[in-house]
């Protein structure tokens, strides 16, 4: 253990390590401070480079954006009450309140160490579980491992923030995506409707992209204001963060605590640990009878701030052990590990223990690093929320295709991306979940794989019985039980309201469009089960069962949107303000369909140049000659991508 541990650490003297690791630092800073896209979305413009880089820099450069997106997301929550991801809204409470009487400087500060801290504390917790869990985790055969990632499918959408009915009706979608293409246990093709685009399957990164990047766009890139009109300073106090952090150490220790907890639970997420965090820092503070928590109080910052980089490391221990991602970035890495042959799970510890702990030695000095450099561009990442949004977007949509085209090589993948952006926006709406569906579709192939063993290997139904198998299903049963009798009760936790609340789009929507989606999965769950019947007896196995599952899914979907039209005595209708949302949505995503028919017929370089050049007039309203120079900057850039990152740019038919 220690020579592997020696070795990994050996492998970052070589400065190109370390150069992979900071541009995925970097690139973590950057896009966690832009609101909606996230550690997810950070991954997914960076993968598409894996497939030109070593395994250990590609790992590196991933681990370097998932260690940081956490802490440059309170950026814009403390100074512009503009949360960069759904598990920074808790630093409205706090730390906007601070930056409000000119102590944002001091909240960010404790912040970017807090962080710091929480991360190395989930690394040290992970280090210290591989020796104690590798006898443990030798002895799983299929059965136990089928339950683990079951559990992991479970978890995610009944504890993640949402509509729990949807959240597990959405992880079944992910299912059925994920068989789209040649099936593990029958070497047949499945879904792909003749298309030889479909034959290899939906790729990971255009799921990723489409689901959540394009998502978010297309729901802001026709309003032409900035993310945030409220400019607030940052002020000062930076050097008064540091002493908060040793004043309030026991907060620091304890919110890392629980964020390594939470992350070790499937599913559960960062949004989730942030909370609890702040709810276990307020209980010790009621305690003390000091409590101004809600107006400024520096345990409201410190102890999420340590929750919510604890998550992300602890978020490892199920996804390098037992092949299970903690949070949806980690299908991404979970991706990322299986491009170069490197099978997560129980075999891990003794097969590439190497690889665990330079994941691990990654993770720390991306944290520490990380925290440097957010002290060192905080102010101008702020000012990014200034910037009209559509002036992001010229630059971020060519960037999102041209990541989504690199694994399939083929266009059309353009037009999945749009379809699943759509879905997307739809989830957001309704206030679905979106990370159960993207860790559904990674695991749909080692779920499948491990249900045609454990099957074909206990064509009884023995494997039930064995005691593992028996602790997870009591979890599970437990998951669903408990907020049925929650319900029942009628008694709500308060922190619960609050992550719920964080995650659904500010505008509700009409009773009639949750009824129309769960009609819209009832006929895709329906159409799938059909065609099964044609596949091989081993090939139809895993698609009738989750066809079945997801047509019952359906049926209590729907039962529950009867459910509540009747309460709300009618289908309801779009109000102005929905129909307005509405028109800007249909604007978008006729942009986005303009730059998807001009990359086809022109290519990516000359279509982004035109249609970069178009948008950043007519919608962003650029003065002519910003617009030229802004747009040859963007072309520059996807060329250099192009020539010196040997990334593809697609090909027109006439270009």
């Amino acid at each position: 253990m220690l020579e592997a541990a020696g070795a990994a650490l050996a492998s970052f003297a070589d400065p190109m390590m370390l150069l992979f690791l900071g541009v995925g630092v970097i690139v973590g800073i950057i896009i966690g401070v832009i609101p909606g896209l996230g550690g997810t979305g950070a991954v997914a413009v960076l993968v598409p480079f894996v497939f030109v880089l070593e395994p250990n820099q590609a790992i590196a450069m991933i681990i370097g954006a998932v260690a940081v997106v956490h802490t440059s997301d309170v950026v814009t929550s403390v100074a512009l009450g503009i949360p960069g991801s759904a598990a920074a809204s808790v630093f409205l409470l706090d730390g906007h309140e601070m930056a409000k009487k000119g102590q944002g400087g001091r909240a960010l500060s404790m912040s970017f160490l807090s962080s710091m801290i929480g991360g190395l504390v989930g690394i040290v917790a992970l280090t210290l579980v591989v020796p104690i869990a590798g006898p443990i985790v030798r002895t799983f055969g299929s059965p136990e491992i089928f339950a683990l990632i079951v559990m992991g499918v479970f978890l995610t959408a009944l504890l993640s923030k949402g509509n729990m009915i949807k959240g597990l009706l959405i992880s079944a979608f992910g299912l059925a995506l994920g068989q789209i293409g040649v099936s593990p246990v029958s070497a047949e093709y499945r879904y792909t409707f003749g298309s030889d685009f479909l034959t290899d399957g939906i790729g990971l990164v255009a799921a990723a992209l489409g689901i959540f990047g394009l998502a978010e766009i297309i729901d802001l890139v026709a309003k032409r204001g900035a993310v945030s009109n409220e400019k607030i300073s940052l002020g000062g106090g930076w050097a008064q963060g540091f002493k908060d952090i040793f004043k309030y150490k026991g907060d620091v220790l304890r919110g890392s605590a629980v964020g390594v907890g939470v992350g070790m639970l499937p599913g559960v997420g960062s949004t989730a640990g942030s909370w609890l965090a702040y709810g276990q820092a307020q209980a010790f503070a009621s305690r003390r009878k000091n409590s101004q928590f809600g107006s400024g109080d520096p345990r409201g910052v410190i102890a999420p701030s340590a929750a919510s980089n604890g998550i992300e490391s602890g978020a490892l221990i199920p996804t390098l052990l037992f092949g299970v991602p903690g949070a949806a970035p980690f299908a991404l890495l979970l991706g990322v590990l299986l491009i170069f042959g490197i099978q997560p799970g129980p075999r891990m510890i003794s097969t590439d223990l190497d690889v665990v702990y330079f994941i691990v030695w990654a993770f720390a000095i991306a944290g520490v690093v990380g925290a440097a450099i957010a002290f060192c561009v905080a102010r101008p990442l702020a000012k990014l929320s200034f910037i009209s949004f559509p002036i992001l977007a010229a630059a971020l949509i060519p960037i999102l295709f041209m990541s989504g085209f690199q694994e399939p090589l083929d266009l059309n993948v353009f037009y999945l991306m749009l379809v699943l952006g759509i879905i997307g926006w739809i989830c957001k709406i309704t206030d679905i979940p979106r990370a159960p569906f993207l860790i559904a579709f990674v695991l749909a192939e080692p779920l499948e794989r491990y249900y045609f063993l454990t099957v074909n290997a206990f064509p009884s139904g023995d494997w039930l019985a064995r005691p593992f198998v028996l602790v997870i299903l009591l979890i599970i049963v437990g998951a669903i039980a408990v907020p049925i009798w929650r319900r029942l009760r009628r008694k709500k936790d308060s922190s619960e309201d609050a992550v719920r609340l964080s995650e659904q789009s500010e505008m509700v929507a009409p009773p009639f469009v949750d009824m129309f989606v769960s009609v819209c999965a009832l006929a895709v769950f329906i159409t799938s089960t059909v065609m099964s019947q044609e596949f091989s007896e081993s090939g139809r196995l895993f698609p009738l069962s989750v066809g079945c599952l997801g047509i019952v899914l359906s049926l209590l979907s729907l039962f529950r949107d009867i459910q509540r039209v009747r309460n709300n005595r009618g289908f309801g209708r779009f109000d102005d303000a929905w129909v307005q949302r509405l028109k800007v949505v249909g604007i978008s995503v006729a942009w986005v369909l303009v730059y998807i028919w001009l990359v086809f017929v022109l290519g990516l370089l000359v279509g982004t140049g035109i249609f970069s050049l178009v948008f950043l007039i007519r919608v962003a309203q650029m003065k002519i000659w910003k617009s030229i120079i802004y747009t040859a900057c963007i072309v520059g850039t996807l060329y250099s991508l192009a020539e010196f990152a040997q990334l593809v740019a697609p090909v027109g038919y006439l270009l």
